[in-house]
């Protein structure tokens, strides 16, 4: 249900129209977050040991149910920030590219559940904290609303908030997968990048998603690694392909080498051309 006054409701909505895997429940101003089941805070991921255990514990399961043998423990650990981190940048990325609203969330007011039935990426509760818009946005009035000058203002705001909310966790996961700083950073560059772009796919409107995140991750936007970065590839037919380098590798080849995703570094032009129109038809 929406929270009254909300400057992010519509967003969510359309989200859970275009991916219904994903499900986001607003809080109000002094709800707690959801506790026991499946729920887990951002903020327990980042600061305790016992409870990135646990959560780990599920991918850990996953990926010897599905694939038939034990990865490696930082590649499970790269699974999991990615099946966190993917859905949480777009809790604040969706309601920008929407609405141009940017909403903050601490690691205190995020909470996640992955094992909600019939919800493959799971539900995420989040109780606001402020907001930033533009100039003329009826939301100005809002409670929490602060107003920005310009659209790079406000880019600003969407690159802040999600450092905001993902610095904590990245700081506890880093360790358990091997890698550090840029490393880091540049995997969170990846997950901004590859879950708008496919949102925006979801909602027939990629072509501004590429733009929209071809300003916001140019490159040199610190402490992200790496740039948007989109280009065209030519198809086996002749049809162009959208593509782009991730900066960071998700570690899949690991389990199936013959089976890794078509933005992977690892692939030459020619093989993921090849991909990506299988992925498409």
């Amino acid at each position: 249900m929406s929270v009254p006054g909300s400057a992010v409701a519509n967003a969510y909505a359309r989200l859970a129209e275009a991916f219904p895997a994903l499900d986001v429940v607003e809080l109000g101003t002094d709800e707690e977050l959801p506790r026991g089941g499946g729920w887990v805070a951002a903020a327990s991921l980042a600061g305790d040991g016992a409870a990135l255990e646990a959560f780990l514990s599920w991918d850990d399961t996953q990926v010897l149910r599905d694939y038939g043998q034990q990865a490696r423990p930082d590649v499970v650990a790269s699974f999991g920030l990615h099946r966190y981190a993917w859905p949480a940048c777009l809790l604040i990325t969706v309601p920008w590219f929407l609405h141009r609203r940017v909403p903050r969330y601490p690691a205190t007011h995020v909470a996640f559940d992955r094992t909600a039935p019939g919800l493959a990426v799971g539900r995420m509760a989040v109780r606001p904290d402020g907001f930033a818009c533009l100039p003329g946005d009826p939301a100005a009035a809002l409670p929490g609303a602060r107003v920005v000058p310009d659209e790079e203002a406000l880019r600003a705001e969407v690159r802040a908030a999600v450092a905001d909310h993902l610095e904590p966790v990245l700081a506890a996961f880093g360790p358990r997968m091997r890698r550090r700083g840029r490393a880091l950073w540049g995997m969170a560059t990846d997950e901004i990048v590859e879950s708008l772009w496919y949102v925006g796919q979801l909602l027939g409107e990629e072509e501004r998603a590429l733009r929209e995140l071809e300003l916001l991750l140019p490159g040199a936007t610190k402490p992200y690694v790496g740039a948007a970065a989109f280009r065209r590839l030519t198809g086996p037919g002749g049809e162009p392909v959208r593509t782009r380098d991730r900066v960071s590798c998700c570690m899949f080849y690991t389990l199936r080498p013959e089976d890794i995703c078509a933005t992977c570094p690892r692939t030459c032009a020619t093989e993921r051309a090849g991909r990506l129109v299988a992925q498409a038809s």
